[in-house]
């Protein structure tokens, strides 16, 4: 049976959403030490000052499964880690939550410390985390309507939790000067059961030259 349209671009879409949040082009560095929000993602690197400290090791991929606090992840480029989960690991999904909530099939992206059974131990983990531009393309009452390229996305609003922010302006609650035609990075948390967005953050602009 030949795929319809709307499967195809529905995959189409999921395997993008996949790509994004699994440490793709958007995702373009690691944290320093100790912030969780979804910013400190893309912080610089901080480079430890005692040289008896280790640097960070840095894990991204697919969680294939999860295994007594131990997380095994199949890296975008074939490479295989194991995440060890611990008391003091923070874990954003959209916001703060905690290690019950991070399943097989989502996206990782770890900061931790290399261990000596060939671990990482994980000081913090961002689950499904996604940072793309697009082009706001309808707005409801519930979600935003976006485009990335030939990529169309469904951004889910959160109440009490997605934002907004305006050139020139801090985030706001105030979604209300949103229109369609906007420029906007996004940043959230992708759904791999329904290949949305749920978004923690809208900033309209256009992208940084180089991304473009």
């Amino acid at each position: 049976m030949t795929p319809s349209r709307t499967d195809a671009d529905d995959l189409g879409r999921r395997r993008f959403l996949t790509t994004v949040a699994l440490g793709g082009a958007t995702i373009v560095g690691a944290t320093s030490l100790g912030a969780v929000d979804a910013d400190a993602a893309f912080a610089a690197p901080l480079v430890p000052l005692d040289p008896a400290v280790p640097r960070g090791a840095f894990v991204e991929g697919r969680i294939l499964r999860t295994d007594g606090g131990v997380l095994d992840v199949a890296g975008s480029h074939g490479e295989r880690a194991r995440v060890r989960l611990t008391g003091a690991t923070s874990v954003w999904k959209a916001g703060v939550a905690t290690a019950a909530e991070i399943e097989a099939g989502d996206g990782l992206y770890a900061r931790g410390v290399p261990m000596p059974d060939g671990t990482v131990a994980a000081d913090a983990v961002w689950v499904n985390i996604v940072n793309l531009y697009a082009t706001v393309r309808g707005i409801d009452k519930d979600r935003l309507h976006l485009a990335h390229g030939t990529h169309r996305i469904v951004g889910r609003l959160l109440p009490a939790t997605t934002s907004a922010s305006y050139p020139g302006t801090a985030p706001t609650s105030d979604l209300s000067r949103l229109r369609v035609g906007d420029a906007a990075q996004v940043l959230g948390a992708w759904r791999p059961a329904d290949g949305a967005v749920d978004i923690v953050r809208v900033s309209v602009g256009p992208p940084p030259r180089g991304l473009r």
